[in-house]
This record gives C-alpha cells, structure tokens and sequence, in this order.
C-alpha cells in the first residue's frame, strides 16, 4: 500500500515540482494550494502525513497546525523558511514533529517521510498486548499511546518516539547522537535544535518536575528519572 502524503504549500511551482517528485518516489499525493483547502483534505482522513508549509495566502500554516493538533494526531512537517529559527520554535510547541528549510531537497524531504512513517510503522506492528510501566507512565506499543496516571498525554509521533525510548532506557544515559537516530532516524547535525525542542515539550506536557524527570546531562545527552509513585 502506497502512503498517502497531503502536500499544503501556495507556491504553485515548488509543489508541483514535490509532488512529481514524491510521486515518481512511490507516494500518492494530494495537494492543497492553501491552508483551508489543506485543513479540510487533512482532517477527511485522506493521507497518513502532512507537509505543511508556514506561509500560506489565506490561514497561516501554524494555525492550521493549530487545528490539526485539536483533532488528530497525524504527523506534520513543516516548511520554513531557512534560518527562521522563531517559526521553528513556534511549530515543534504547537504540535510539528519534525522541519525542514525552504528551498528544499526533495530527496531530503523523502528521507524525512520515510524515516517517520517507518518509525510509526514499526510501532503499529509491535505486540499489542506488551504494556510498560514506568512509575506514574504506562506505554501502550500498539496504541502509540503513553498514559500519565490513566490520562493520555497528548503527543506528537515524534514525541512519543524520545519519550518511549527514553523510558526503555530509564535510570542510563541515551546520547544525543543515539536518540536522534532512533527516535528521528536520522543523524544529529551541528547546530540542530530540534531534539532539544521535543525534549522541552515533553517536560511542559510531564508536569515540570523539580528536578526534572528528563535530565540533561551536559556533554552527553539526556536521563529519564522515574519519579517514585
């Protein structure tokens, strides 16, 4: 089965120039040339990701991010503009699982795909009965679901990716170089802020412990401490 990929950009000649590309890669594509178009394909249940770009004619992209999150949990890349660091920022606390700058490689942007929906892919296939619990946590594989004290917590799939490998690790030391491959797949780059971005999220979403039960170790990379219960 093809995995279907919702392509919501308004520069008519770069997403043609994507879709082709996708296409001819073994996606089906849809398109969307602005945000509320984008909004009601995503929302039909007619694609299994989204790539979203920021600048939209009519709704802006993190506003339709916005709106997505409220509804489902489909995972999203963002489009923006290269070194606009705030937009990034902005995009990972509303709900965006993973970026890429503009103008883009489209044989990045397949990487990118690929490597998320291999990811959930690989969950979904999990045994669905292999519940682990940690202090107040419960991952359940099967649902892509970890609940705090039975209360789901709202993730992205990429946040849920760092969080599950970190409480598989729970107590050790995971490198940064270790969780971007396993939680991201791919490989961490001078100057990437997007796991540190994820990881601040998820300790809004935990609670803001103090200390914190996502530690940082400096130099290395991050611990998960299970809080006693």
């Amino acid at each position: 089965m093809q995995n279907r990929v919702l392509l919501i950009e308004d520069d008519d000649e770069l997403r043609e120039l994507l879709a082709r590309y996708l296409t001819n890669q073994g996606f089906t594509v849809r398109e969307a040339a602005n945000g509320r178009d984008g909004l009601a394909l995503a929302l039909g249940q007619d694609c299994d990701i989204v790539v979203l770009d920021i600048m939209l004619p009519d709704i802006n992209g993190l506003d339709v991010l916005r709106e997505l999150r409220g509804q489902t949990h489909l995972p999203v890349i963002l489009l923006t503009a290269r070194g606009d660091e705030t937009d990034r920022i902005v995009g990972f606390e509303v709900g965006a699982d993973d970026y890429i700058p503009k103008p883009c490689n489209p044989r990045e942007l397949v990487a990118r795909l690929q490597a998320l929906l291999r990811r959930i892919a690989w969950d979904q296939k999990s045994d669905v009965d292999a519940t682990r619990t940690y202090g107040d946590l419960r991952v359940e594989p099967g649902q892509r679901r970890i609940y705090q004290d039975d209360a789901p917590l709202e993730l992205t799939a990429t946040e849920y990716e760092v969080l599950q490998v970190l409480l598989a690790h729970a107590g050790s030391v995971v490198r940064k170089t270790d969780l971007m491959q396993w939680a991201l797949g791919r490989r961490l780059e001078a100057y990437d802020r997007t796991l540190d971005m994820h990881i601040s999220n998820l300790r809004k979403k935990l609670g803001n412990d103090d200390p914190p039960r996502i530690e940082t170790i400096r130099g290395l990379g991050y611990s998960y401490r299970v809080p006693a219960v």
